[in-house]
């Protein structure tokens, strides 16, 4: 293909104007600092850690008691590397450093990374047992299902609800940054939205998921199941005297212990309680409490289909 060289002459000029927005609009640039967490570095460790929770099902084949221990500290040891790094500049960011660290922030904000690299790496023998419980809700809650090894291979859900609680260990460490980069990729991949903030308890299951939607201050409960569509969100945003919105309360509802709701069911409102062994049917619009062992559904709608003369079903 030819090229008209006179065409690329005005690409200069074109630089020289975006670079000039960079210091009309400082909001959406991050030059000089600090360096930020790199995404590409965050994702990758995301999947070693799948590794290490889930052994022999992704990308390393022929594991057994007799190589494993090599294979997965190998990954812990490149884990605590990286993560140690990333932290620490997740960190720095949070503190509000916004100009270039010397070499003593830098040695302080790297202790503090590490710190919480070793907390984090420390929980993850339990989050296996509490994974193997949502892999246990995946397969006692749906009849298509033939295996555990099919849960863990082709659920959307539980590879949502994994990314999630790994986040939620770094939500917990009051990391910033991170664990939203996390589940926005988990996000991207399975259609599921969970916020790193959101508390979740044991033997939880998202069947099929796409669409499905968990607020930060969402509270759920043991032995739940979700439906693809279900919206568990905010009834409104109060704002203050200055019409900023206020953070940091409790916006999202609490689902108790063994609910199940069904598709494209929305509960909203941080007063909101759906109360233990109750049932929300499809499509219920939700913004007060449910009592305890409640069954909540929608009145059968009318169908009609025009074809000459109006029948109704």
């Amino acid at each position: 293909m030819a090229t008209d060289i006179r065409l690329k002459e005005g690409l200069p000029e074109l630089t020289r104007r975006l670079v000039e927005t960079y210091t009309e609009v400082g909001t959406t640039h991050h030059l000089g600092h600090c360096p930020l967490p790199n995404y590409e570095t965050i994702i990758a460790a995301t999947e070693d850690l799948k590794e290490v929770l889930y052994p022999g099902y992704r990308r390393r084949n022929r594991l057994h008691l007799g190589n494993v221990a090599y294979h997965v500290g190998d990954l812990i040891d490149h884990l605590h590397d990286r993560l140690t790094m990333q932290i620490a500049r997740a960190c720095c960011h949070g503190a509000g450093k916004n100009i270039s660290c010397d070499a003593r922030q830098r040695e302080e904000f790297e202790s503090l990374g590490q710190a919480k690299t070793m907390a984090f790496l420390e929980q993850l023998p339990d989050l296996r047992k509490v994974l193997a419980l949502d892999v246990q809700a995946a397969y006692d809650g749906d009849p298509a299902c033939k295996s555990l090894d099919e849960v863990i291979f082709c659920y959307p859900g539980l590879e949502a609800v994994t990314v999630y609680r790994l986040a939620h260990l770094l939500h917990q460490l009051d990391v910033p940054l991170i664990p939203r980069m996390m589940t926005e990729w988990a996000h991207s991949r399975t259609g599921i939205d969970i916020h790193p903030g959101a508390r979740i308890g044991k033997h939880f299951f998202i069947d099929h998921g796409t669409g499905v939607v968990i607020g930060e201050t969402t509270e759920i409960g043991e032995w739940v199941k979700l439906y693809q569509g279900v919206t568990l969100g905010a009834l409104s945003f109060p704002t203050d005297a200055d019409g900023n919105l206020v953070r940091d309360r409790k916006r999202h509802p609490t689902i108790e212990d063994n609910v199940v709701i069904y598709a494209n069911a929305t509960v909203l409102g941080g007063e909101t309680v759906i109360g233990h062994d109750s049932v929300i049917g499809s499509s219920a619009w939700i913004t007060q409490s449910v009592a305890p062992n409640t069954t909540v559904i929608l009145e059968k709608p009318k169908m009609q289909m025009r074809n000459g003369q109006s029948e109704e079903f």
